[in-house]
């Protein structure tokens, strides 16, 4: 055949392809048991409760104010009642929130999820409920209101376990289920005196709450003055909302949080008197990513919130998934080390080595497996044993075949290191967070260095008539033949 090398790399491109069709596939397998396992979590959320958001406590009173309007002319002419409803909130003045969150871990299946039991001491105290008095719009109005009522707001109230609110002389207020509000209707509520309506000595309240959720639990900060404390067990809180935490401390065995906002710099307090929804407040932060950032909810849709999440740090999918983006590089690198013991080496008799394109296939078909072998092992084991036994399997199995193909344990032996090099730099990549790209970016250059300074004698051009490659040319000017002299 005239020209070998063309047709030796169009059977190399057609075998990369058919890799990254298998790597393709593994792919999907990844992504498909990333889905079971946020149909478990979602499962996990039907039966126990979702992600929390708390609301309150504020006052709230239902009105309606009705008026007689002359209609009609001549003869013609009537009363008709004429209503308009509205409704008067209280916000606190200082709202303060001492609470711990206790880790449960729920199963279904292979999958696990998180989910929280949060203690919480919400105080909170009005300076005076002088928006609780309503005031006509028209002359010889009549206003009629329903009872202050007391209201906590939660996202999902199937997580509500105890609850109990005492007033600030430390009288008990019986709760009962719902808020009786219009847009936060989850949560519990206490009717209050009518006596307590426009007062000016103003009111405190406590409520020891205890609630349970999955996920993520997050807050709204209603007050003029709100303070927040969240302590817990988990290592790896990721903070998002519309505000971070003023002070955190994130330990190996748990983290503290404190918020500290005025309603300065939140409209908490319009956004719940408009009505505006709740919606996530952040969401859920991968491994390998930035944890921190503060998402701001959609503008003029949803009211200003913070939240905790708790993130889990090894989950095997995730980990897979960024493992198997460096496929392609694996079965590139793999495929170079290869093509240069190919071409520089020499097999026993001095004759040139070949690799069919039928074993590169293999080859990097072994390197495709590795993929799904740690996907697999991962469901089972910790993802560090996984990897560990998933990688050993691969490059012991490559180490072997490549020792006969390359024709010799003295070639194939070496390649096995080189694989076994390539996944614990891996390993150490998907272990990095802010500076993997540049410990990637640095290991690629020096391949690509190591892979130039071999070939840089290399005559393609021989290659590609046909021809060996040539032995280097001398370089001692004693080695070179005098004109005149035999050669």
């Amino acid at each position: 055949m005239k020209h070998p090398l063309f047709v030796k790399l169009a059977a190399l491109a057609a075998v990369v392809l058919l890799l990254l069709i298998g790597l393709g596939l593994v792919a999907d397998v990844v992504h498909d048991r990333q889905r079971y396992r946020s149909l478990t979590a979602q499962s996990v959320a039907d039966s126990l409760a979702g992600p929390q958001t708390l609301v309150g406590p504020l006052i709230h009173s239902a009105c309606v104010e009705s008026w007689d309007a002359e209609t009609g002319k001549g003869d013609e002419r009537r009363l008709v009642e004429q209503r308009r409803e509205f409704r008067l909130t209280a916000m606190p003045e200082l709202l303060r929130v001492q609470s711990t969150a206790g880790m449960e871990e729920r199963a279904r299946g292979l999958h696990r999820v998180q989910a929280f039991n949060l203690q919480a001491q919400v105080q909170a105290r009005w300076a005076s409920l002088a928006s609780l008095q309503p005031r006509a719009t028209v002359k010889n109005s009549r206003i009629q209101c329903g009872a202050p009522i007391l209201m906590m707001g939660v996202s999902d109230a199937r997580g509500i376990r105890m609850a109990r609110l005492t007033l600030g002389d430390e009288t008990p207020v019986a709760l009962k289920p719902g808020t009786f509000h219009p847009v936060y209707s989850r949560g519990l509520h206490a009717t209050l005196p009518e006596a307590l309506r426009g007062r000016t000595e103003g009111l405190a309240v406590v409520l020891d709450l205890e609630l349970v959720g999955t996920e993520r639990v997050a807050m709204v900060p209603l007050g003029d003055t709100t303070e927040v404390q969240l302590a817990s067990g988990w290592p790896h809180p990721s903070f998002g909302g519309r505000f971070l935490p003023a002070e955190r401390e994130v330990r190996s065995d748990g983290f503290t949080a404190r918020w500290r906002l005025s309603s300065l710099a939140t409209t908490a307090q319009a956004d719940v008197a408009e009505g505006k929804r709740l919606c996530a407040a952040g969401a859920e932060a991968q491994p390998g990513e930035l944890a921190d950032l503060a998402y701001p909810s959609p503008q003029g849709e949803c009211t200003d919130s913070f939240s905790a999440a708790f993130v889990d740090p090894v989950n095997p999918y995730t980990l897979s998934d960024r493992a198997t983006k460096y496929g392609v590089l694996f079965i590139a690198l793999t495929f170079v080390a290869v093509g240069l013991v190919e071409l520089m080496g020499r097999g026993p008799g001095g004759v040139p080595l070949r690799v069919h394109p039928v074993q590169y296939l293999l080859v990097g078909s072994a390197l495709c497996s590795f993929f799904l072998l740690l996907v697999a092992l991962s469901e089972h084991l910790a993802f560090g044993a996984a990897y560990a036994i998933a990688a050993a399997a691969c490059v012991l199995l490559l180490g072997h075949y490549a020792s006969h193909v390359l024709g010799g344990a003295r070639r194939g032996l070496p390649l096995a290191a080189g694989m076994a090099l390539l996944y614990g730099l891996l390993y150490v990549l998907l272990q990095l967070e802010q500076t993997a790209l540049a410990v990637g970016a640095v290991a690629l250059f020096l391949v690509l260095a190591a892979v130039m300074v071999l070939t840089r004698k290399v005559n393609w051009y021989g290659l590609a008539a046909g021809g060996p490659a040539p032995t280097p040319a001398p370089t001692d000017p004693g080695a070179l033949a005098h004109p005149g002299e035999a050669a």
